[in-house]
């Protein structure tokens, strides 16, 4: 995508946020410009929410199962619930989990919670995209983690009728005493791992809750030689980072999950799109991890 085409995807993007925000106003929906939103989600009355993230058609590349009924999922970091509300949507009953806080995000040894928060705003939108000027604003923490986490995902949830519940938890925290149950059917996680100082510690919390099929979709870098590996990509400026340090490559993740107790790990798809509003491509491998 050369840089005249990202700017105009950034340009549309903009005017999907405008476009969102004046029907949901239209509607009786004080405030809603203020949040940001990390999935694509259709709602009643007309309203689409302005995602970064756009998975509503590469969602076959997933293979969920049509019909979900009696099955139980796990969403672990589930931001604006976008795979929690499709699982519900196919009948599953969903739990889906996110941090209790911005301070709770990880952060590497030395760097201050305000750093650490400082970059969401990178992330919400990147620096190098033009036209963005006032996208970001200066909330607090609290009012930060209101406006991208917990207010996006009610909001979504009260349209929808949903039940999905939600958990305020750290991933390396999940027990199921903490969530109430022996375990799930299935149990999802998205751009997590590369999310954690600690993957191994994150994917050992998360795997005995699983009674069936864990269903994860992240970078996966290429090494060569194809020997498991798990990429640093931290940097070594305390700023440098987007809240990301490791990326397990493939057979890494493979064998890890094969370690922890599943029987068969195979790659079913590929979970591709362009982030908005940067434009930036991305392509990520869709493992299942059966027991």
């Amino acid at each position: 995508m050369v840089d005249t085409d990202r700017q105009q995807f950034a340009a549309d993007f903009l005017i999907a946020v405008d476009q969102f925000n004046q029907r949901a106003l239209s509607l009786g929906f004080d405030g809603i410009d203020k949040y940001y939103w990390y999935h694509t989600i259709d709602l009643p009355h007309g309203l689409v929410t302005p995602g970064l993230y756009d998975f509503r058609r590469t969602v076959p590349a997933f293979q969920f199962p049509q019909d979900m009924r009696g099955a139980t999922v796990l969403d672990v970091g589930s931001a604006t619930g976008f795979f929690a509300f499709e699982f519900e949507r196919r009948g599953a009953r969903v739990v889906s989990v996110e941090l209790p806080s911005l301070q709770a995000l990880d952060r590497f040894p030395g760097q201050s919670p305000e750093q650490a928060i400082g970059k969401i705003g990178q992330m919400i939108a990147p620096r190098n995209v033009a036209g963005l000027d006032g996208y970001v604003k200066p909330y607090t923490a609290e009012e930060l983690y209101f406006y991208l986490l917990k207010g996006p995902f009610e909001f979504c949830q009260g349209l929808l009728g949903s039940k999905v519940e939600r958990c305020y938890a750290s991933v390396y925290d999940l027990s199921p005493a903490l969530l109430g149950v022996s375990g799930f059917d299935c149990v999802f996680l998205g751009d997590i791992l590369l999310h954690t100082l600690n993957p191994l510690q994150a994917l050992a919390a998360v795997a005995p809750l699983c009674r069936k099929t864990l269903i994860l979709s992240q970078v996966m870098p290429v090494v060569a030689g194809g020997k498991p590996a798990m990429l640093y990509v931290g940097g070594d400026e305390p700023a440098s980072d987007e809240v990301s340090w490791w990326w397990p490559n493939q057979p890494c993740l493979v064998q890890l999950l094969k370690k922890l107790g599943f029987r068969d790990v195979v790659e079913v798809g590929t979970n591709s799109g362009r982030l908005r509003p940067s434009g930036f491509a991305f392509e990520r491998p869709i493992l299942h991890a059966v027991r």
